[in-house]
């Protein structure tokens, strides 16, 4: 594997392989990696053969290296500039609560409660249900 391949590089290569995972790109000679499926381009990619196809010339920017497993991992996205309406798309939205329905006093819940609550301590306090 070439020394001269470092981290963070940014690299022109040419897609010598595709397969339903990613990219493989050359290069050098010697040397070829790998572009993953989620690192081809911003956004979703369901067919990578709708992005790339074999013999393209492609800018591709080092993210990793393995050296004991000869293996270099490359993203060409990362070269892009990201879309201004997908960096809008990730905010997290704010979901609306669900608006109060005020109704009458005679609605279920909690004002059924409220109605009992006098006749259940009074029947606490008589002495004819009180168990001894």
């Amino acid at each position: 594997m070439s020394e001269k391949i470092e981290v963070g590089s940014v690299i022109t290569g040419k897609v010598t392989g595709i397969q339903p995972y990613g990219a493989f790109v050359a290069l050098d000679e010697n040397t070829q990696g790998l572009v993953h499926i989620s690192e081809v381009t911003h956004g979703f990619v369901k067919d990578i053969n709708e992005h790339l196809k074999v013999g393209d010339e492609v800018k591709v920017k080092v993210l990793s290296v393995d050296e004991e497993a000869g293996k270099i991992g490359l993203s060409i996205r990362a070269t892009e500039e990201a879309p201004q309406a997908e960096a809008k798309a990730r905010k997290p939205r704010k979901r609306q609560a669900a608006p109060i329905k005020m109704e009458d006093e005679s609605a279920q819940g909690f004002n059924t409660l409220k109605d009992k609550l006098q006749e259940w301590i009074d029947q606490s306090q008589r002495e004819d249900l009180i168990k001894k």
